[in-house]
């Protein structure tokens, strides 16, 4: 093997390992240890996977002494190939952050308290018992995360919806790729991610839509780079107003106008079916809907699409021939498109291109719906954010009966007299008081949701009885009447999946500190004093560790699209992840779905009926049926509609918020980091050299960016961003602030949700984050001083010598072990 040191804050994808197209990638091991460990020190390395991002990158943690040392990546495994990327490398270190909780806490005299777990729990449990005797099940709500184990969302979805009976469980997966699932859904009849990342070394076109890879999958762009890098390399086409780095490495980069996704999908749709680029004999054996596609499209130019989306004709036409000669064609999806006006018409779009080339089934043909949380797709399997578990369609009584006969359970116990809650909807019912218990569990809405402002004053109701479950003393655990600290990522043992249906095993390398547990243990606990019953009167919640629970799991994923039942902890213990479906059929997994055609969109399969693009609406059983009696893909047309909030002489920009590579989420890990809170410590804001100028502003000025609803203050990078568009990276709040968790008196805040908009897709229900119009203007100049972005990402100077590189230092050597 040969290794190279290298600084992975600089460089944070590393050095190359060139592969040509239909190859296999090269496997390429990252290290890193704590500073003055060697390797022949470590005296174990325990399996896991990657925990701040989607990727599912295959990891072992190194464990000295009881301790955490370092991580390095496993070269065996089908996602990395030993490769991690910097929040892989670095963030391991926030779990000894000497700011954990480690004893339960509880609001006493207006103050929070340390407790023992007795305590706590008791108060939890009597206040679920007032609220179940005198208001019924829908006064209790449960908001959690995309970061838990399977494991743990299982046990969570069985006794909120079996236990205590409520239709209000969500997680903040709802805020980032809850999308995805609906766009699978629309078009195929069930979630599933269609393709998968060993698609990469197939493809010879590969469009990201909305999907800024570098940073936030990184491993998968060192695999694109990889193959820019070798023989027959793909040609890229990226859609993003941000000059990222696939960006400019594109053949083609549109750069739209905020909110204009829909017009131009239109356009590419109609040059494609105008060119005769579509393959006719698959759409007629796999879909149904074709025609009024093409009715729909028949008038949406590249012409008319350039006045809309402020493009040059010329380049969308560009990219539709681009799209049209793919002899194998990848696209991948993310919050440019979640995150914006029209979010599930436009990523059913991209599913449209696919359907109409006949681009699935097939090695480097296929589209990537992403996630963004590493756990996200357990949610939605296990029925933790607005699903029923196993894909279960909630407005099927069949569905309903068969997930009653797994729990043992009424059907009438499981609610489904309606959608299950999403997030807006349930802080909404908090904030009109008929929730009056909200258990949060692994997340942070007072920084992630929108209109900020808002959140606090719902979760600072002395009405309401909020519960928090986290690592942290965070922003919303200060607002808590009981605060329980939980066990986190190589503290215990569990299941997650990734954005390509790969099942990963992560087991337990050291103790938790103090008293903190894994949520599981806690979640358990909770049932067992609540005494939940199946109808025979015993123990609802049966197991009772978490090999036990991926047990029970296999039993309500039998025969349904996820299955797990030819998985166990010892295969998942071999070296690499597994997709689902594993079952008798796919002993080994299963690398693409719809291989020959699609299989779960049959009326009295399919996981929902689908919903009107508009309004949100849900289709009654008889429409679908009329629609798709037998089971194939839809392809489903969408109109353009304008923005609801749309740039005015007061707000003249559009405001878009998003992530930067070295933070994930609220920084609860990253900003405990040294490597990674380093490059980019503090809020920024990007705006274009033109608006830049024209407003007399220069890098690094302090600058307000308000909307209708706050302000945050930040300093300016100017970069070359489309004019007329700003960039805030939600990541910051006030934990680290002597404010504490809101912004401090009469100063505009830190957090890019003070001025987010409450508004959201009608029919994923995910929060438009990228809406809302916005005004920029001087506080004070910046004297020389530059901006705190990185120069290494979307968010680099618009010239390069502006501003100090971003650079880690000896502290941020990884070893890169070769072939």
């Amino acid at each position: 093997m040969d290794a190279v040191s290298v600084d992975r804050i600089a460089r944070p994808w590393g050095s190359r390992t060139p592969y040509g197209r239909n190859e296999s990638w090269p496997t390429r091991v990252d290290t890193h240890l704590a500073a003055g460990v060697e390797p022949e020190q470590v005296q174990r390395w325990v399996q896991t996977a990657s925990l701040l991002h989607s990727d599912g990158d295959a990891m072992d943690i190194a464990v000295v002494d009881g301790r955490m040392v370092g991580v390095r990546g496993r070269a065996r495994d089908r996602v990395n190939r030993g490769r991690l990327g910097p929040k892989d490398l670095f963030a391991w270190q926030a779990n000894a952050a000497p700011d954990r909780l480690t004893e339960p806490l509880v609001r006493q005299d207006g103050r929070l308290v340390e407790c023992d777990w007795d305590t706590a729990m008791e108060r939890i449990v009597a206040r679920s018992r007032d609220l179940l005797r005198e208001r019924g099940p829908g006064s209790v709500g449960f908001y959690t995360s995309g970061q838990l184990f399977l494991e743990e969302y299982y046990t969570l979805a069985v006794l909120a919806r079996a236990g205590i009976g409520t239709n209000h469980l969500d997680g903040n997966t709802r805020l980032c790729t809850s999308t995805a699932a609906e766009a699978l859904k629309e078009s195929f009849g069930c979630d599933g991610q269609p393709g998968s990342y060993d698609d990469i070394d197939d493809a010879d076109v590969i469009a990201l839509f909305g999907h800024n890879i570098a940073e936030t999958q990184p491993v998968q762009w060192m695999r694109i780079l990889d193959r820019l890098e070798g023989a027959d390399p793909p040609r890229l086409l990226c859609v993003d107003p941000r000059p990222t780095r696939v960006a400019r490495r594109a053949a083609v980069h549109l750069a739209p106008r905020g909110g204009t996704n829909v017009a131009l999908l239109n356009a590419l749709l109609h040059e494609l079916i105008r060119t005769d680029r579509v393959d006719h004999d698959y759409i007629e054996a796999h879909t149904v809907g074709y025609e009024e596609l093409a009715s729909r499209v028949e008038e949406c130019t590249p012409r008319w699409a350039a006045g809309i989306c402020d493009l040059p004709a010329a380049r969308i036409t560009e990219a539709a021939e681009l799209l049209g000669t793919a002899d194998r064609l990848l696209s991948t999806v993310l919050q440019g498109v979640y995150q914006s006006h029209q979010a599930t018409a436009a990523a059913v779009q991209i599913n449209n291109l696919h359907l109409i080339l006949g681009m699935l089934g097939r090695p480097g043909a296929g589209v990537l719906q992403m996630n963004g949380q590493p756990t996200a797709q357990n949610t939605r399997e296990c029925g933790a954010n607005g699903d029923l578990p196993g894909f279960r369609n909630w407005q099927n009584d069949e569905h309903v009966a068969d997930l009653a006969r797994v729990w043992n359970v009424d059907p009438q116990t499981i609610p489904h007299y309606a959608p299950p809650t999403h997030a807006m909807q349930l802080f909404r019912y908090a904030e009109q008081g008929s929730i009056g218990m909200l258990w949060i569990s692994g997340t942070n809405p007072a920084v992630s949701l929108p209109e900020l402002s808002r959140i606090r004053s719902i979760l600072e109701q002395e009405r309401l009885f909020v519960v928090v479950q986290d690592l942290f003393l965070t922003e919303t655990a200060q607002l808590a009447d009981v605060v329980l600290p939980g066990a986190t990522w190589g503290e215990k043992t569990g299941t997650f999946t990734n954005a390509d249906r790969t099942v990963h095993l992560s087991d337990k390398a050291v103790e938790p500190p103090g008293e903190a547990r894994p949520d599981l243990d806690i979640f358990l606990d909770y049932a067992a004093r609540m005494d939940f019953r199946d109808k025979d009167a015993n123990p609802l919640i049966d197991w009772h560790d978490p090999e036990s629970a991926f047990e029970a799991w296999k039993r309500c994923s039998a025969g349904r699209p996820c299955d797990y039942t030819g998985l166990t902890y010892d295969k998942l213990r071999a070296g690499s992840g597994i997709q689902w479906p594993c079952d008798e059929r796919a002993p080994d997994g299963t690398p693409r779905l719809y291989t020959h055609g699609v299989d779960w969109a049959r009326p009295d399969l399919c996981e929902s009926y689908g919903k009107d693009l508009v309004t949100g609406a849900a289709n009654e059983a008889t429409v679908y049926r009329a629609l798709n009696p037998d089971g194939k893909a839809v392809i489903k047309a969408a109109a353009y509609l304008p923005p609801h909030e749309k740039p005015d002489d007061a707000y003249p920009f559009q405001l878009l918020t998003g992530r930067t590579l070295y933070h994930f989420h609220t920084r609860t890990k990253t900003g405990r980091t040294p490597q990674l809170n380093a490059a980019a410590p503090e809020v920024w804001v990007e705006a274009s050299v033109s608006d830049a100028i024209r407003l007399g502003l220069r890098e690094g000025d302090l600058v307000d960016v308000t909307t209708p609803r706050g302000a945050v203050r930040a300093r300016l990078r100017i970069t070359d961003i489309r004019t007329g568009l700003l960039f805030v990276p939600f990541h910051y709040g006030y934990w680290d602030t002597k404010a504490g968790h809101t912004p401090d008196g009469d100063t505009p805040g830190r957090a890019a949700n003070e001025t987010t908009v409450t508004d959201w897709d009608p029919v994923s229900k995910q929060p438009l984050f990228k809406t809302a119009a916005a005004a920029l203007h001087l506080v004070q100049r910046g004297d020389g001083q530059a901006a705190p972005a990185p120069t290494t990402t979307a968010s680099a100077p618009a010239h390069a010598d502006s501003v100090p590189a971003t650079e880690g230092g000896r502290d941020a050597l990884v070893t890169e072990a070769t072939e």
